[in-house]
């Protein structure tokens, strides 16, 4: 992230506000082993949560190429994630799985991770992080089809709540081609690999 005075000002507005929930939670900010701990924790914040100030179609836009008449799948799986579920601020994580099948353009292969990191680093629920990517590849790319699975760990549901520990949620949405049970089961099987 840059260092400019506007990254300052806010570093300092919300190390702020971290030194009175920490001072609200029953804790003194101001012991040796917290003082740096609310501007630590407002970097932090800021670089986990840098998605709001990324464009997703501008990343995948900026690597378009004219494909050589290939529509077959193209498929980049096991893209590792992380996020911050909206409800309780709490991590979730795992893999995304993305293929779309080329109509005119193709985009460089780690455009695809980039916009999965740009959809992840928002408060998110998987549901909608599921849609917001494949409607960003749809988009952009105009494909035939595209198809997202995404499978993760909710430390909301680990950490509180109902605290089931091995718990693993899978969403998935798809487009135009991947609509066909046959192109859709050739994608499971691939990430299953």
């Amino acid at each position: 992230m840059e260092h400019n005075e506007e990254t300052q000002r806010i570093t300092e507005a919300l190390a702020g506000h971290y030194r009175q929930i920490i001072g609200l939670l029953g804790e003194d900010a101001t012991r040796e082993g917290l003082q740096k701990t609310p501007e630590r924790v407002a970097k932090s914040m800021q670089f986990l949560l840098q998605g709001y100030r990324q464009d997703p179609e501008a990343v995948l836009a900026s690597a378009m190429f004219q494909d050589e008449d290939y529509r077959q799948m193209v498929l980049v799986k096991n893209i590792d994630f992380f996020s911050l579920c909206e409800h309780h601020m709490l991590p979730f994580f795992g893999k995304v799985h993305v293929a779309y099948i080329p109509r005119k353009y193709l985009t460089g292969l780690s455009k695809i991770p980039r916009v999965v990191d740009i959809f992840a680093r928002r408060l998110q629920i998987q549901e909608r992080m599921t849609l917001q990517i494949k409607d960003c590849i749809q988009k952009t790319l105009n494909p035939l089809g595209v198809m997202v699975v995404i499978e993760a760990q909710h430390m909301c549901m680990q950490m509180r709540g109902v605290e089931k520990q091995n718990s693993l949620t899978t969403t998935s949405d798809f487009t135009g081609f991947f609509q066909q049970a046959k192109t859709r089961q050739e994608f499971m099987n691939l990430i299953k690999k």
